[in-house]
C-alpha cells in the first residue's frame, strides 16, 4: 500500500466564513458551483442525488469527468483563489469547453449548506479520497490539512470522474427532485448534447434538467428569437454575439417566480439575474416579460466584469454600460412589437369571443362617433389588465349602447320600419329606406282596416277620418287616473295622424324622378337626418297603428 500523502489546504480564516458560509446560504447555488465545476471537467454525465429516506440528509453530487490526481487535488483543488485560466493559459478544458470558473472559490460553497464534506476522485487508474469538516476548518490557522481516506488506490482506468457528498446538511425542509431541478435550470444554459444533469430523490425516478424548465410555469404567447428575429441598435459592434431567447408571457408573470425579465448568462452560467434594462420598469410589458441571453464575449475582456456571486455584472465599466444600452434598445423593439402582436393577437381572440368584428364595427360608426368610442375600446381591449372574460363582456355592453349605424340604432324604429329600411340606410340610400318603409306602413293600415280604398291618400282619409274612421288609434288610452282624456284632445291627436298619414303618402308613395333620387343626398335635400327623422315619424305611426282599434 503506498504511502499516504498529506494534504493541505491553505487559507485565510474569514475567507472560508464569508466567501462560502454566507455567500452560498441555500441548495441551488451550492449544487450549481460544483455542477460547473463538473462541467470545466469535461464531464458528459452528472447526478445529484438528494438521499433523506433515513432522516439525516445527505447529497451525492457524482459526475464521469477529466477526475483529479493527488497532485491535483493538492495544487488545484485545495489552493483556494486559484485562477485557473490564467494559471493554465487557456480558456478551454482538453474537451474543447469554455472554462466556466475563474476565481477558484466555487469549491468553498459547500459550507454553506454542509458541515462534512466527503471527496472522491478517479483518474488514471488511480482514485484519492479525503473527509473536510467545518468545525477543523474553523479551528485551523491558515493551514488545514484535511482528513485522508485513501491516496491512489488503485482502481478501473474507466472509473473516471469525481465524487462529492454532502453530510450534516443544515437544511429543515424536505428535499424535492422536481424544485432543485428547476432552479438549476435557471442557474445554466443546458447543452443541446454532451452534458445531461439528473436530479434524483432517494429511489424516485430522476428529473433531467433542460432549458425549457426554465419556463415551466410560463404561459408563453409571443417569443423572439435572438439575434435572427429581433436585435436592438444596429450600431452596438457586439450584437451579433448577443444571442438567446425572449418571451412575452400570455398572463402576467407572477414576482414569486423570480422570471420577470431578461437573465444574462457567460459560458452556460448565469451572470446577471432577470432584469428589465430599461428605466419605464412601470410599463405593463415587464410584468409579461422573461427569457434568457448569452453574452460570452464578457468573459474575455482583461477586466473581471462578473460580481463573485454571479447575481450581477460591474455595469458602470465601460462596455457593460454600452451592453447595457443595447440591452435596453434590444427590450425597447421588443416591447413596441409586442404591443402589435398582442394587440392583433386580443382583437382575434375578441372577435371569436364575441361575435363582434371590432374594425369592421367601427366603420359603421358616424366619425364623429367614432373617434369618441375608439379610445375607449382601445383603453379596455389593449391598455388595461381586465382578465379576458370581462374584456369581452364589457364590449358586449359597449356595442349594445354603440352598435354599427347607431344614430338609426337610437330611433329605436319599430320593428317593421327597422326591418324594411335598414338595408337601404347603410347603403346610404336615405329616400329609398323611408320610401320603402312608408310602404310597409301604408300596407299595414291597408290589411288592418280591410278597407276597400284602392286610393292610397284616400284610404287614409277614409281609415282615420274625424267623423267615422274605420281605424281609432285614441281608444286605447286613458289618463294615469283612469279618467278620459277630454274631446278636444283627443279630436287633435286624430287629426294630427291623419295628417301625418296622408303626407306620409304624399312624401312616401308620389315617387321621385329615378333619376332624382340620388341627387336628394348629394344636395341635402334629403339627408341622412331626413331619413332618419322620417323613419321616426313612420315607427311613431305604426305604433299608433298597432294599438288601434276597428270601430263599430
Amino acid at each position: 500500500m503506498p504511502e499516504q500523502t498529506p494534504l493541505t489546504m491553505s487559507f485565510d480564516p474569514n475567507t472560508i466564513e464569508h466567501l462560502g458560509v454566507r455567500m452560498y446560504s441555500t441548495l441551488p447555488p451550492v449544487i450549481a458551483e460544483l455542477i460547473a465545476n463538473s462541467y470545466d471537467a469535461d464531464a458528459q454525465k452528472v447526478r445529484v442525488t438528494l438521499r433523506d429516506a433515513s432522516g439525516e440528509k445527505e447529497i451525492v453530487i457524482e459526475d464521469d469527468g477529466n477526475g483529479m490526481s493527488t497532485s491535483d487535488v493538492n495544487d488545484k483543488f485545495l489552493r483556494i483563489g486559484r485562477d485557473r485560466r490564467t494559471e493554465e493559459s487557456t480558456q478551454t478544458t482538453p474537451g474543447g469547453r469554455l472554462v466556466i470558473g475563474k476565481k477558484g472559490l466555487g469549491k468553498l460553497s459547500f459550507f454553506g449548506i454542509a458541515r462534512e464534506i466527503e471527496i472522491s476522485t478517479r483518474k488514471a487508474g488511480k482514485e484519492t479520497a479525503f473527509l473536510m469538516k467545518w468545525a477543523d476548518i474553523k479551528a485551523s490557522d491558515k493551514t488545514y490539512t484535511p482528513t485522508v481516506l485513501h491516496v491512489d488506490r488503485e482502481c478501473e482506468p474507466v472509473a473516471h470522474g469525481t465524487t462529492i457528498t454532502l453530510r450534516k446538511i443544515e437544511r429543515e425542509s424536505e428535499f424535492s427532485s422536481e424544485d432543485l431541478a428547476n432552479s438549476l435550470s435557471k442557474i445554466f444554459i443546458i447543452p443541446d448534447e454532451g452534458f445531461l444533469v439528473d436530479v434524483v430523490r432517494n429511489d424516485e425516478a430522476p428529473v433531467t434538467l433542460d432549458n425549457q424548465l426554465k419556463f415551466l410555469d410560463i404561459d408563453t404567447q409571443f417569443k423572439w428569437k435572438v439575434p435572427s428575429e429581433l436585435s436592438g441598435d444596429s450600431g452596438y459592434t457586439k450584437k451579433d454575439q448577443v444571442k438567446g431567447l425572449v418571451i412575452a408571457s400570455e398572463k402576467p408573470i407572477s414576482p414569486k417566480t423570480n422570471m420577470r425579465g431578461i437573465v444574462l448568462y457567460s459560458r452556460k452560467k448565469l451572470v446577471n439575474v432577470p432584469e428589465y434594462f430599461s428605466d419605464s420598469t412601470s410599463s405593463h410589458f415587464f410584468s409579461y416579460l422573461t427569457g434568457w441571453l448569452e453574452v460570452d464575449f464578457i468573459d474575455d475582456l482583461n477586466e473581471d466584469v462578473i460580481s463573485t456571486d454571479r447575481k450581477s455584472l460591474k455595469w458602470d465599466h465601460p462596455q457593460m454600460a454600452e451592453l447595457r444600452q443595447y440591452l435596453r434598445s434590444l427590450i425597447r423593439v421588443a416591447e413596441q412589437d409586442w404591443r402589435k402582436h398582442r394587440s392583433d393577437a386580443r382583437d382575434k381572440n375578441l372577435d371569436d369571443a364575441t361575435g363582434i368584428n371590432v374594425s369592421d364595427w367601427l366603420e359603421k360608426v358616424p366619425d364623429d362617433i367614432r373617434v369618441k368610442i375608439t379610445p375607449v375600446i382601445k383603453a379596455i381591449v389593449h391598455d388595461s389588465e381586465l382578465s379576458e372574460e370581462t374584456t369581452n363582456q364589457t364590449i358586449k355592453l359597449v356595442h349594445e349602447i354603440v352598435p354599427e349605424y347607431p344614430r338609426l340604432h337610437w330611433r329605436h324604429l319599430h320593428p317593421q320600419i327597422k326591418a324594411v329600411s335598414d338595408q337601404y340606410y347603410q347603403d346610404k340610400n336615405y329616400y329609398t329606406a323611408f320610401f320603402e318603409g312608408a310602404k310597409r306602413y301604408i300596407n299595414a293600415v291597408r290589411e288592418k282596416s280591410r278597407t276597400v280604398v284602392t286610393d292610397d291618400a284616400n284610404m287614409m282619409e277614409n281609415v282615420f277620418n274625424m267623423d267615422n274612421p274605420k281605424l281609432s288609434v285614441t281608444n286605447a288610452y286613458k289618463k294615469p287616473d283612469g279618467n278620459d282624456f277630454s274631446t278636444s284632445t283627443l279630436s287633435n291627436i286624430r287629426n294630427a295622424h291623419v295628417r301625418f298619414s296622408g303626407g306620409v303618402v304624399l312624401g312616401g308613395r308620389n315617387i321621385v324622378a329615378h333619376e332624382e333620387v340620388r341627387d336628394l343626398k348629394d344636395s341635402g335635400l334629403f339627408s341622412e337626418e331626413d331619413c332618419l327623422d322620417a323613419l321616426s315619424l313612420l315607427s311613431h305611426l305604426y305604433n299608433r297603428l298597432d294599438k288601434s282599434t276597428l270601430t263599430p
